[in-house]
């Protein structure tokens, strides 16, 4: 097996132990044992548990960003395409959040230490974003003097409701089909010269 392979499979591995049972639960020894790798080879890829960990949110993250990906790609306008970023980000994060099990309590409790990893991501999403508005700007959907600004703006805002999002405290009773109009507002409101789609 690759090192590449081996890697991504004791982390697929710990994923799933930690969602299991959670990071406290989980010790470098159950890992090993549960991937078929000797500890030697485990430490040979990770120093510690937390650094499993951390690769365990970056393996989760690099799925969202693929995902915003191709979003971006598809033949819709810009404008559609800022929402349908808007709910694929939201949407990800919390299948992502509740499919992991006993990592959505770790996901709150270390907020600050899923922080440090996401780092990328953020990153990643907002030059996503800066991309479709330039599309938009350059066809006229867009009327924004600021790229920059207003995408970092976009990822800011929508990371405030991921949280609430995935407590299902946002919206009580609302399905994303009843919101799109309104989120569509707000959004094209503030980003100017917009032709509102069709229904």
């Amino acid at each position: 097996m690759s090192i590449s392979k081996t890697r991504t499979h004791i982390i697929d591995i710990a994923r799933q132990l930690f969602a299991k049972s959670g990071l406290d639960n989980t010790t470098m020894n159950d890992i090993a044992i549960a991937s078929g790798k000797g500890r030697r080879t485990l430490y040979t890829y990770f120093k510690n548990k937390e650094e499993v960990y951390y690769a365990v949110i970056e393996s989760e993250l690099e799925r969202l960003t693929e995902r915003m990906d191709e979003v971006a790609e598809m033949m819709i306008s810009p404008q559609e395409k800022i929402i349908e970023l808007i709910y694929c980000h939201l949407s990800q994060i919390k299948e992502t959040v509740i499919r992991n099990g006993n990592l959505r309590a770790e996901f709150f409790r270390n907020i600050w230490m899923v922080e440090k990893v996401r780092k990328n991501f953020d990153e990643e999403e907002m030059a996503i974003f800066r991309r479709v508005y330039r599309e938009g700007r350059a066809i006229g959907e867009f009327d924004i003097d600021d790229i920059d600004l207003v995408a970092d703006i976009t990822h800011y805002c929508i990371k405030g409701l991921e949280v609430p999002y995935i407590r299902g405290r946002l919206g009580h009773g609302i399905t994303p089909e009843n919101s799109k109009p309104i989120v569509t507002k707000v959004v094209y409101g503030a980003l100017g010269k917009i032709l509102m789609p069709k229904p």
